[in-house]
């Protein structure tokens, strides 16, 4: 079973990531793990990446896409792959969608946990006492929420339209979330 999570940063993606990889056996793809890994290894693309982090900007797809490419590709997590903030564009939206036809698999489940700039703020201020992340600053919150919105939008659309996306209140208790995510993929 392949499922795609996606919301705001701060909208609970991880949490019921992890979830779900534990109840269905499956491996989580979160592109800011991914990410934060090239960073921490100081590779050449943790390089390029971290720039765009701090400045509240998305990493390019095409860097995106290629770490991802790798993982779709592992015969070991095939049908098993717990989407975790991925796509945030259009192209890469298209790019999965491609890239699962290429592997014979696709997307069984998209939820889209809807939450509020305010509550994000509260969270991922919470998060960045807690996880001491770099990239949870106030400005580079607000930035990034508003940039996921607006470069999300098409995203929500191209899914939206599908029989398997469910929109969920992301603002509620995580227990919840995680109920309400059960009553869909029954597992």
């Amino acid at each position: 079973m392949n499922i795609i999570l996606f919301g705001p940063p701060g909208a609970g993606k991880g949490t019921q990531s992890k979830y779900l990889v534990q109840k269905t056996k499956g491996y989580q793809i979160s592109t800011g793990d991914i990410l934060r890994d090239e960073i921490k290894y100081e590779t050449d693309i943790g390089k390029m990446i971290i720039n765009d982090m701090n400045d509240g900007k998305f990493v390019s797809d095409d860097i995106v896409n290629k770490l991802i490419k790798k993982i779709i590709f592992d015969p070991d997590k095939k049908n098993k792959l717990i989407f975790d903030g991925y796509p945030r564009s259009l192209t890469q939206a298209k790019n999965l969608e491609l890239f699962l036809n290429e592997s014979s698999q696709k997307i069984d489940f998209v939820f889209f946990l809807n939450v509020n700039k305010e509550t994000i703020i509260k969270r991922i201020e919470k998060r960045k006492i807690l996880e001491k992340r770099s990239d949870d600053e106030l400005n580079t919150i607000i930035k990034r929420y508003d940039t996921y919105m607006n470069t999300t939008k098409p995203v929500l659309d191209f899914y939206s339209k599908n029989p398997n996306f469910y929109e969920i209140d992301g603002s509620s208790e995580i227990v919840e979330i995680t109920r309400k995510i059960e009553t869909f993929i029954n597992v």
